[in-house]
């Protein structure tokens, strides 16, 4: 099933909805209790993810009957709903609150991320900055675009290549076996900067608007990801696992690198040294 422009709108309404009853009347007023641990300390969970969570599941469920929604805080429950994806014609996974701890610490860099899955496919992509109130948007093949809190609308477009010595980068390194890390982070002094903003909703956005010019993650969590892979392919950018296989919101390993094209995904994969192991 694929989404129309009306069904698109209606999903971003639908997370405008949930950030200001749910996330926004939250922030920076969080309980000691309302922060916890998931899998360890720096895994966070507040009360806006789950609150947020239930209000999108719903209403996509609402939206569009008998999809299947995959969400974070859901997965974490429910470990098995993640693999039910590849067997559905439509499933949609979301991240209520991209960036829990900067939400949690109060910092404005959070994200909320949902992408439209048509069996296996990525189909849909809806990034909102629930503090501005931009809200990124792609449909496969339709190109990406942001719509502003008062509906202003711009095209989003990926940053002309460079040299890597003129590269601005956000890598994420967390998670990435030892050996990989060793190879990789001294080489980051090669590139003309880096950042990470530890949150992949914004880091997705700003390659796709032409500030970034490459991303490298590690772990593939869909929610983490899908949503910011089609906006930043539609917005002109090429990407590939470190196998150079094409990403997948089916598989969780296997990292992805995403760059202005082709050949800048090639320079930055041998000036880092990644490589599929």
């Amino acid at each position: 099933m694929r989404i129309g422009h009306r069904q698109q709108m209606e999903v971003s309404g639908l997370l405008r909805q949930a950030a200001a009853a749910e996330i926004m009347p939250r922030f920076r007023r969080l309980a000691p209790e309302a922060i916890r641990a998931k899998s360890g300390p720096l895994d966070l969970v507040t009360d806006a993810d789950e609150a947020a969570e239930q209000l999108i599941a719903e209403g996509l469920s609402r939206l569009f009957p008998g999809c299947l929604v995959v969400g974070e805080e859901a997965c974490a429950a429910d470990p098995a709903l993640l693999g039910r994806m590849a067997g559905v014609p439509l499933a949609f996974v979301v991240d209520p609150v991209d960036g829990t701890a900067n939400f949690a610490g109060g910092l404005p860099l959070f994200g909320v991320m949902v992408a439209a899955i048509s069996d296996g496919e990525i189909t849909g992509s809806w990034i909102l900055d629930p503090v501005t109130g931009d809200m990124a948007m792609a449909l496969r093949g339709d190109g990406a675009f942001a719509e502003a809190a008062d509906g202003t609308r711009r095209d989003l477009r990926v940053a002309a290549p460079v040299p890597m010595a003129e590269m601005v980068a956000a890598v994420s390194w967390g998670y990435m076996a030892p050996d990989r890390k060793a190879r990789v982070l001294p080489r980051l002094a090669g590139l003309g900067g880096t950042q990470n903003l530890r949150c992949a909703a914004h880091e997705w956005r700003q390659a796709a608007a032409g500030h970034l010019h490459l991303l490298v993650y590690n772990r593939l969590m869909p929610w983490d990801h899908a949503p910011g892979w089609l906006l930043h392919q539609e917005a002109g950018g090429y990407s590939a696992r470190f196998d150079g296989s094409a990403y997948t919101p089916l598989e969780s390993t296997g990292g992805v690198v995403a760059t202005p094209d082709r050949a800048s995904w090639e320079a930055a994969m041998e000036a880092l040294a990644i490589s599929p192991g």
